[in-house]
C-alpha cells in the first residue's frame, strides 16, 4: 500500500495529517523561518538554505524574504531564477522553473487542491497538480499560478493574472482568468 506521501506525489488523494507529512511540514517550516531572517549580506548562508529545502536549486538563485512553501523539496529552480518579496509556493506536487525566470512581489504558485466533491473533502482529503514554468518566463506581481498549468518558454504572466489553464511559448497573458493578450516575436 502506498504511503500518504507517495500518494500526495502521485497527485492522488492523500491524508495531510499523516504523521511523516506533517514531519516534513515542520522540516520546511523551520528552514524557511531560518531563511527568512537571513539579512542581504547572508549570501551564502541563503543558498545553503535553498539547497537543503528545495529539491534543486540552480546557479544565482535569489529569493527575497519572506517567503512560504509547504515542503521545499518538490521545489526545482534553474540558473538565475529571482523571485521578489512575499512569494508563496504550495508545493504537494512538483513546481518546476526553468532558467531566467523572474517573479514579481507576491506571486503564488499552487499545487495543492481539494475535491469538488463536499464529502471527500469533508473528510480532509486532498491532492495536487504539478505546476512547471519554462525558461525565461517572467510571472507580474501578485500573480497566481493554479495547480496543473505549465508555461511556456519567454512567455510573460501579467501582474494580477491568475493562470487557470496553460499558457503557450512567447506570449503575455493577464486577467483573471489569464487570457493570451499579444503573440511575442
Amino acid at each position: 500500500m502506498p504511503s500518504e506521501r507517495a500518494r500526495m506525489l502521485a497527485g492522488e488523494l492523500y491524508n495531510p495529517r499523516d504523521p511523516e507529512l506533517v514531519a516534513e511540514r515542520e522540516r520546511a517550516r523551520e528552514l524557511v523561518r531560518l531563511y527568512n531572517q537571513t539579512g542581504a549580506t547572508d549570501g551564502e548562508s541563503r543558498e545553503l538554505l535553498l539547497e537543503e529545502l528545495f529539491g534543486s536549486v540552480g546557479e544565482s538563485t535569489t529569493i527575497e524574504p519572506p517567503f512560504r512553501c509547504d515542503y521545499g523539496t518538490q521545489i526545482t529552480v534553474g540558473d538565475r531564477f529571482f523571485a521578489n518579496f512575499g512569494c508563496v509556493f504550495l508545493d504537494v506536487c512538483s513546481i518546476a522553473f526553468g532558467d531566467r525566470c523572474l517573479l514579481g512581489p507576491s506571486v503564488h504558485v499552487y499545487t495543492a487542491t481539494h475535491p469538488l466533491d463536499a464529502a471527500t473533502r469533508a473528510e480532509g482529503r486532498e491532492y495536487g497538480k504539478p505546476v512547471t514554468v519554462g525558461d525565461d518566463v517572467w510571472v507580474g506581481g501578485q500573480a497566481v499560478l493554479n495547480p496543473g498549468v505549465e508555461v511556456g518558454d519567454r512567455s510573460v504572466v501579467a501582474s494580477g493574472a491568475v493562470v487557470t489553464r496553460d499558457v503557450p511559448a512567447d506570449v503575455v497573458v493577464q486577467g483573471n482568468p489569464a487570457e493570451v493578450v499579444k503573440e511575442l516575436e
